[in-house]
């Protein structure tokens, strides 16, 4: 697990081993099977997460109750960070795993300490949080601008294979369509 924790944190801002050790000596591991709501609106939660293995999103429930996906995590990244998914210490998203996934957790404010006392990994922290907010502005435009047909395109090209994993009603939820819609883009023009 150590490889692949190190591989994500290189992959967004490389850092020298010494900050590098810093982060990973705040690291535990843990494991959650396919299917588990691993964080809950509503819930207190003072950690950031890697995502070392497997697949979960990240969603909501609409006022009908109906679950809306917002966001897509894969093997190699790091899930939306704590100042962004959380209101107080409370979370505002629920989070699934649509595989078995394993996560690499730290403590929040721990991490928060080291982005303080550390350039390398203050700089880290920031190439974390503008990938969020690029994903999330370029979501809401393609939301706004596109069609659903190019929204499925855009998801295939930035999530390949997810078709064959993920739920139908999950990706139709994440691209702002019914399933039944998804089923017809699928069949006629994809």
């Amino acid at each position: 697990m150590l490889k692949e924790l190190k591989d994500i944190i290189n992959t967004i801002f490389p850092i020298s081993d010494a900050a590098l050790n810093e982060i990973v000596a705040l690291v535990e591991y843990k494991t959650c099977r396919k299917g588990d709501v691993f964080l809950e609106t509503g819930k207190r939660n003072q950690k950031e997460y890697f995502l070392l293995k497997g697949i979960c999103r990240s969603f909501l429930f609409s006022p009908e109750g109906e679950e809306i996906t917002i966001s897509f995590f894969n093997t190699g990244s790091v899930l939306s960070p704590f100042v962004t998914r959380t209101i107080k210490g409370t979370t505002n998203m629920n989070f699934q795993a649509l595989t078995d996934i394993t996560l690499g957790e730290m403590d929040a404010n721990k991490f928060e300490m080291l982005m303080v006392n550390n350039l390398e990994i203050r700089e880290f922290g920031n190439m974390v949080l503008k990938s969020e907010l690029k994903k999330k502005v370029e979501k809401e435009i393609n939301l706004a601008s596109l069609t659903a047909l190019d929204r499925l395109k855009i998801f295939r090209s930035d999530y390949p294979g997810f078709e064959n994993i993920v739920p139908h009603p999950t990706i139709a939820t994440f691209l702002g369509i019914t399933n039944v819609s998804l089923s017809r883009l699928r069949k006629n023009k994809a």
